[in-house]
């Protein structure tokens, strides 16, 4: 049974090509996008798009996807650049690329964790659903840095327990347009689907309890760079945070950052790294805690932004 999306194109997306406007709307890889659009599958105001036509601003998108579900997941494969930062009996952790998704999921056919763990031979809880066995925390495909897998069946009901008990420190620098006020703080408001795109989430009334805590480590001309620390981890917590107080992440075009910045800076993602991770270890007890660089295209994008503070 296909699954149709129909949606108006969002002004982020305005002018972009079919197939990398698609791909950062719905989380498949671009040239799954192609084939969708090669099979007629994308159409704009009822004319069908091709994988290089440009997305029209105020224009009507439908795009029909198969039946996802019912593919095969894909083969495990290594992944380059994915490093692992702690490895024991019980947990590995590792230092996610951009453009990795946390483990399979219908529509999503690029590269995983899950996968490139078993492709690299590693064995993993065989708790939780069978897509994500010992997955037990996510990082959007376009959220970069460090994930925590359980190997053990022990560690994987720990840290799920240490997760919804928030005794897990997750700390994350985001880059924001703007200058938040204040310069530090909390931001306490729940988050749910968006009423009207799927796609995306919000702060509804009706949402789950999401409070994420910010402080101002750099600020340059038009954005700040922020230390997060989240005590809930909700899908897009940070993201939707962040554009609800009128500073949505640099690059994150589907929640209102300025596309004309993101292409300034050559950043093709939102600017949102977990950097720091720390939990008590589910054997013995001792406090684990691991740490990341920033990647190439953030490292770069941050030093963009730093050297217009000297214009």
């Amino acid at each position: 049974m296909a699954d149709r999306r129909s949606l108006p194109v969002p002004d982020g997306l305005a002018g972009q090509r079919v197939d990398a406007a698609l791909s950062r709307l719905l989380g498949m890889s671009r040239t799954k996008v192609a084939d969708l659009a090669a099979a007629g599958a994308v159409t704009m105001d009822g004319q069908v798009l091709g994988k290089s036509d440009r997305l029209r601003a105020g224009a009507w998108l439908d795009v029909v996807l198969p039946d996802l579900a019912a593919e095969p997941p894909p083969p495990p494969e290594p992944v380059p650049g994915m490093a692992i930062r702690f490895d024991d009996d019980d947990v590995v952790v590792v230092d996610k690329p951009v453009g990795v998704a946390a483990h399979p999921s219908p529509g999503w056919q690029g590269p995983t964790v899950v996968g490139a763990l078993a492709a690299a031979g590693y064995r993993v809880s065989t708790s939780g659903a069978a897509e994500r066995q010992g997955v037990v925390h996510r990082l959007d495909v376009g959220t970069s840095g460090l994930m925590v897998v359980a190997k053990s069946e022990r560690a994987y009901t720990v840290l799920k327990r240490a997760f919804k008990e928030r005794t897990v420190t997750k700390v994350y620098h985001a880059v924001v347009q703007g200058h938040p006020d204040p310069t530090t703080g909390t931001i306490d408001a729940p988050i749910g689907r968006h009423p009207d795109h799927h796609y995306r989430w919000a702060v509804v009334a009706d949402g789950r309890p999401s409070i994420t805590h910010y402080q101002t480590v750099e600020a340059m001309p038009g954005a700040t760079l922020l230390e997060v620390h989240l005590e809930t981890g909700r899908t897009h917590q940070i993201r939707v945070h962040a554009a609800a107080i009128g500073h949505p992440c640099v690059g994150d075009v589907t929640y209102g950052a300025d596309p004309r910045l993101a292409e300034r800076l050559d950043l093709h993602r939102q600017w949102l790294h977990a950097m720091r991770l720390g939990f008590a270890h589910p054997a013995s007890g001792d406090w684990v805690e691991v740490t990341s660089e920033y990647p190439d295209d953030l490292a770069v994008a941050l030093a963009t932004l730093r050297e217009s503070t000297l214009r």
